[in-house]
């Protein structure tokens, strides 16, 4: 997996199964930009056929445990066919690679309408996300976008400062200085009782110890009222029209993912289609002992309206499967279709249908399972932790 500074040490790219238990065919899921995989121009939807040699439809069991080991190796190889029914067989080297968080951008134009769609993989530091967000906002800003989607099925989360940045990014000028999100941390803390954490150096992002006037400053000189942590729209970006946002998301959707949904909802007209989220509403900073950061959960987000308490996941406004068979931004894909179609006709429906093996067959009588196991990080990290003015 590739961590919230944006580096990858894999091969770059997951699968899925799909199908029924005894026919199904394995697709790539997703790959990471800058991966050895995508560098072999390995895209999601892409059918896997076999890796280092061995053929697939044995039994899915027996097929995970081989993916599993195989991907333990340096080294891979493997063969399958793209969407459009060519053949391809790639070799694969894990190696240290940079990959920004943005899967996919595109501009749709359906009905008259100017549709941008990102896919976002995570919430990654300032430095590794920025450049990626701005890139993609300039291309909806000239392409006259007034829709959007935003693909956060595997989202995890990641920093605090990169969700607001993109709640920015999306937001109209008009909700500039109304409040964005609020963190809310135990009412020992913000009354200034948690005497503990003046065991706890409050230290930079270097790991320096800081100061203020000579003295050295611990957690228990943090400000850690709701008025001090509470976040105001700031608009960034060009895009300044957007009326309706469409989220994607999954039980892989977590924290600062959940918290830019939730953030938006008082202010636009939001809506949410895919599988119930993880339901993650608290944040953490890194508590040091030795040469190890501990998170726990601090505090919890909550938006204009007071709402946070989705601890069960946000529930979608429609229900679609991650269609894996097909890649990020397709209009076929069947949770952008249905997004498409709300925003184009007002109403989430949309063709059901998938093709497995040569078979097209309704989409809720095939499973989508995972293969490998799924470390991806899941949480938000508020690392602007302010001092308490005396």
């Amino acid at each position: 997996e590739v961590t919230l500074e944006g580096v990858g040490t894999d091969f770059g790219f997951t699968l899925t199964a799909v199908g029924t238990t005894s026919s199904y065919e394995i697709f790539i899921r997703y790959v990471n930009p800058g991966s050895p995989a995508a560098r072999q121009g390995l895209n999601r939807g892409d059918v896997i056929t076999q890796i280092d040699g061995r053929t697939f439809g044995s039994g899915f069991n027996a097929d995970a445990d081989a993916i599993n080991r195989a991907f333990d190796n340096q080294n891979i190889s493997i063969a399958g066919r793209k969407s459009n029914g060519t053949s391809f067989t790639r070799s694969l080297s894990k190696g240290t690679y940079t990959s920004n968080p943005v899967f996919k951008d595109t501009v749709l134009t359906v009905n008259g309408r100017s549709i941008g769609y990102i896919a976002l993989a995570r919430f990654s530091n300032p430095s590794n996300a920025e450049s990626a967000l701005d890139a993609s906002f300039a291309r909806f800003a000239a392409g006259g976008v007034t829709d959007l989607v935003v693909d956060l099925r595997y989202n995890g989360g990641g920093y605090v400062s990169t969700d607001e940045y993109m709640g920015n990014l999306i937001a109209p000028p008009a909700l500039n200085g109304t409040t964005m999100f609020s963190e809310h941390f135990n009412e020992t803390m913000q009354n200034g009782e948690a005497e503990i954490l003046k065991n706890q150096p409050l230290t930079d992002e270097n790991g320096r110890q800081r100061f203020s006037n000579g003295r050295p400053l611990t957690y228990f000189d943090v400000d850690y009222s709701v008025e001090g942590n509470t976040y105001k729209f700031a608009k960034k970006g060009p895009l300044n029209s957007v009326a309706n946002v469409v989220f994607i998301v999954t039980g892989n959707t977590a924290s600062a993912s959940e918290l830019l949904i939730n953030s938006l909802r008082p202010h636009m007209n939001v809506q949410v289609i895919g599988e119930r989220s993880y339901g993650k509403p608290v944040g953490f900073f890194p508590i040091n002992i030795d040469t190890y950061d501990v998170y726990y959960s601090m505090f919890q987000s909550r938006n204009s309206a007071g709402e946070g308490d989705y601890f069960e996941g946000l529930v979608p406004d429609a229900d679609t499967p991650d269609d894996v068979t097909h890649d990020f931004g397709d209009p076929r894909e069947l949770s952008l279709a249905a997004a498409i179609r709300y925003l184009t006709g007002g109403s989430f429906t949309a063709s059901s249908s998938i093709k497995i093996m040569g078979r097209t067959m309704r989409a809720n009588t095939v499973e989508f399972r995972k293969m490998g196991a799924d470390h991806s990080f899941k949480g938000m990290i508020e690392n602007r932790l302010k001092i308490k003015q005396r």
